[in-house]
């Protein structure tokens, strides 16, 4: 019972998953001119993972079905935004589209499809992006959160491993 009682605790204790911030469209934003597949390729998205749309008050964020995000419709949003700077977090695997409703600026290429992979525990490779000649902030981010996890894990044991032996003492 003592030892099934420490394991529990570790594992209360430990990280489950590790989530990726992406903010759309990078310094660019959410924003007219921006060629959105090129943004997408090459990253992997998790369930848990978040979408940062950064945009002015010309535009707005609807969430829409295949058949709307093909046809540009905003006649039946899933889900709309309009704050200026929404994050969304990416819940179930599939395809979830994006448009912005702003007449016109759809067709012009405001879509974007992202393809959600299973729960992401733990990083399966670093996002990728277009050579520039800055440092993306998605990069720099997640190589600072990789670091942490790294700690975080190690903390987590050393907690969890602590917890353990002053239980036992306690309850010798």
């Amino acid at each position: 019972m003592d030892v099934a009682s420490g394991l529990l605790i570790m594992l209360l204790v430990a990280p489950a998953v590790y989530a990726i911030d992406y903010t759309v469209g990078e310094s660019a934003g959410w924003n007219q001119g921006v060629d959105y597949n090129a943004w997408v390729s090459g990253k992997t998205f998790n369930v848990g993972d978040t979408l940062l749309f950064q945009y002015g008050p010309t535009h707005t964020v609807d969430m829409v079905s295949s058949s709307d995000y093909q046809n540009c419709s905003t006649s039946s949003p899933l889900n709309s935004y309009s704050s200026g700077k929404d994050t969304i977090t990416l819940n179930s695997t599939g395809t979830t589209y994006f448009i912005c409703p702003t007449t016109y600026h759809c067709f012009q290429g405001m879509k974007l499809a992202v393809t959600i992979a299973g729960n992401a525990s733990a990083p399966s490779s670093t996002p990728t992006s277009s050579p520039s000649s800055s440092t993306t902030s998605n990069s720099l981010s997640l190589q600072i959160r990789l670091a942490g996890n790294s700690c975080n894990n190690i903390c987590a044991l050393l907690l969890g491993l602590g917890v353990s032996l002053v239980y036992y003492a306690l309850m010798g």
